[in-house]
């Protein structure tokens, strides 16, 4: 099979992660709630082509050739947050906060300055570069509007003390000098980090109420926008999550919304992380109910719902319990709480299942009782779900389903038939034992275009070490792995992906591994014994070909495997890497391995090691990446250049964290890459044409 011919599938698998609908057909199911969420419509792509239907969930009804024009938003300004009614809008203009209605506005704020004003996050989650591409001055505001539509919750930032750094664009697209672009991004160890004060506006009346407390932490990204503070269904309160820097200590707080009052509804404490889900970024396992509070805990060991009164804080009982953790909390009505866990499906603990249980811990009932991995999307009535339930190999089903499991209306069944014609085959989920020899570990293995048995194909490992999220998730394309993976099993590669200890989504002692140790990068050690466990049984692995292939996080540790473990990987691409835990985002660094650890942030140095390098070894990083900077890469190359190393580096002019304009050329040099330094062959002459990001796929590889 000609290497064109593989480059050609690979092309077209890595535009199925850019633009849905080229290849599957039906697999996503996105409802757009209409008639105060009685109804739905949604979109199905199918190429250029779009079809629209609207579903009636209770009515059992589906209808095609749905015309959704008078149900879609009026064209408008992009920065603007409308309220639920519709009636008000807010947007930020420079650092102060402006109220709309019709063609009236005014100000909320008017004390906002330089680096302390309102409605936006830390610089170093803002992705200031990417913004500036699509020709808008920032993100959104970071709000949330009150049930009632008279009030909205933001927070003044303040990160004036802030270490600044800097990125340097070369080539502007006015053509003239370089220009200096800073931003303040806080480095683990420092004192000051961003801070948010939280505020809650009467927007007809302008008036403003500041929280009587001091200000939350704020890492890395706005408390709103990660849903760590929302309103009571009432709008009379808001509730927020403070977590103190060494993440030992979680409270759950209650801001009066008239006078700003604060006080502390419950505060957990534990010997290290303690988080309101496994998941870093994930939404709070949290619900706030008239009378009581379901809280996430991982006390017993494995992640849980406890009940505590709202009104003392006192404990009422443990809800659920296990050797499976809670995912999410998706209803409560009529003392049952309905939600997602894992470790409910024996064949593979990752799996998502919809359950439900007494808020007495009573009646524990198994709501999809199959052996597939479930992706739940509630009606805001709370009457019903829309579920799209898949395996890796087993394409997406997506029905409305009430709390009895019972199907109410079937949607779509995903049409991989043109997946199938790029010569793509389905990945194969497998269980080895980790380096302890004990412990199971899963992860996915793509098999070659082509797949002859009889042959040997190099091997390469796309990695990312987690700890807050896990690499490969146990549903249909499973952790978008169509970005890598699939487009580097049609060059021939085998292709293995896996989660090894230290990842979240199983028990907290095996999350906790990571712990103190971002060093091991996701436990590499490992990956390097799924390896040899993996080609004992398939003769067709040849390992003494391997490659290690990641981006940021998964850059850091295709760097470390190279370092650390060169008699397994022979050759490594590490794309915007994060080589030096010393000055990566503070967030991420002090969450996994501690608030004051310099010791461990030097550990997880890639520059300290940067003399064991055997194999080759490519850096790939963006001039512009303002998400883990571009010195993490210089670094690193300066280290090899003091040690004699012979590597290869390429630095992507204007391209930031994501290189979201430069996709197909980066990845068509890995690609060449790992060709050249596994196959023994050069790469084709045939380019793959640039991509376009759906901006529909943009959200989700943010």
């Amino acid at each position: 099979m000609s290497t064109t011919a593989n480059y050609q599938a690979a092309e077209k698998l890595l535009r199925r992660s850019a633009a849905p609908g080229e290849l599957v057909v039906g697999d996503k199911v996105r409802p757009q709630w209409i008639d105060g969420g009685a109804r739905f419509w949604y979109q199905v792509r199918d190429g250029a082509d779009r079809k629209f239907y609207v579903v009636d969930p209770l009515a059992g009804t589906r209808e095609a050739d749905f015309d959704p024009t008078p149900f879609l938003p009026a064209p408008g300004n992009p920065l603007e947050v409308s309220s639920p009614d519709g009636k008000f809008a807010v947007s930020r203009r420079g650092q102060d906060l402006w109220a709309r209605s019709g063609d009236n506005s005014w100000a909320l704020t008017t004390d906002g300055v330089e680096d302390h004003g309102y409605g936006y996050g830390p610089d170093s989650g803002s992705y200031g570069t990417l913004m500036r591409k699509f020709g808008l001055p920032h993100m959104p505001p970071a709000l949330a509007w009150a049930p009632d539509a008279t009030k909205v919750l933001a927070h003044r930032t303040d990160q004036r003390n802030t270490r600044k750094t800097h990125l340097v664009e070369s080539r502007p697209t006015d053509g003239g000098a370089p220009v200096l672009h800073t931003q303040r991004y806080a480095y683990p160890g420092d004192a000051d980090m961003p801070l948010a004060e939280l505020v809650v506006f009467d927007v007809a009346e302008g008036k403003m109420v500041r929280a009587q407390c001091e200000p939350l932490l704020m890492p890395e990204f706005s408390p709103i926008m990660l849903g760590w503070a929302w309103w009571a269904e009432d709008s009379s309160a808001v509730y927020f999550l403070r977590r103190s820097r060494d993440q030992h200590t979680l409270s759950l707080n209650r801001m009066d919304a008239s006078t700003g009052e604060v006080t502390v509804v419950l505060t957990e404490t534990g010997t290290n992380r303690v988080g309101p889900n496994q998941f870093m970024y994930g939404m709070p396992v949290v619900r706030v109910l008239a009378d009581e509070v379901l809280w996430f805990s991982q006390r017993d060991g494995w992640g849980h719902l406890y009940r505590y009164d709202l009104g003392s804080g006192a404990l009422l009982g443990q809800v659920t319990s296990g050797q499976w953790l809670v995912r999410e909390i998706l209803h409560v009505d009529e003392g049952v709480v309905y939600f997602t866990a894992s470790g409910l499906v024996a064949e593979d603990p990752y799996r998502r299942t919809v359950c439900s249980v007494g808020l007495d811990g009573t009646g524990f009932t198994i709501v999809t009782d199959d052996l597939l991995d479930h992706i739940v999307t509630v009606a805001p009535s709370g009457k019903c779900f829309v579920d799209s339930a898949s395996t890796v190999d087993t394409p997406p089903v997506t029905t409305v389903r009430d709390w009895s499991g019972r199907v109410l209306v079937s949607l779509e069944r995903a049409d991989i038939s043109r997946l199938l014609d790029t010569g793509w085959t389905a990945p194969e989920r497998f269980c080895v034992k980790a380096a302890d020899g004990s412990t199971d570990i899963y992860g996915v293995l793509y098999k070659p275009r082509g797949f002859d048995p009889a042959a040997r194909y190099p091997v390469v490992d796309s990695v990312y070490p987690g700890p807050q999220v896990t690499r490969v998730d146990p549903c249909f394309d499973p952790g978008g792995m169509g970005l890598d993976a699939e487009p580097l099993a049609a060059l021939g590669f085998v292709v293995v992906a896996l989660d090894g200890r230290g990842t979240p989504g199983r028990s907290k002692a095996f999350l906790d591994v990571s712990y103190g140790r971002l060093a091991d990068a996701g436990s590499l050690e490992d990956h390097a014994a799924a390896l040899e466990q993996l080609a004992a049984t398939r003769p067709w692995m040849d390992l003494s070909r391997v490659g290690v292939m990641g981006h940021s996080g998964g850059g850091f540790a295709a760097g470390r495997a190279m370092l650390a473990f060169p008699e397994t990987y022979h050759a490594g691409v590490a794309l915007s890497g994060s080589h030096d835990a010393r000055c990566i985002g503070l967030g991420w660094a002090e969450s996994c391995d501690g608030a004051d650890n310099p010791a461990a942030w030097e550990r997880a140095s890639n520059v300290e090691i940067a003399d064991r390098l055997e194999g080759k070894l490519l850096l790939v990083h963006g001039e512009l990446d303002d998400t883990a900077h571009p010195h993490h890469t210089l670094r690193l190359a300066d280290a090899l250049v003091a040690a004699g190393k012979d590597f290869e580096m390429l630095i992507v002019p204007g391209a930031e964290h994501l290189f979201i304009d430069k996709l197909a050329y980066v990845r068509t040099r890995c690609w060449d890459f790992l060709v050249r330094s596994l196959m023994g062959v050069e790469p084709p002459a045939y380019r793959p044409a640039p991509i376009v990001i759906d901006p529909e796929v943009l959200g989700e590889m943010m």
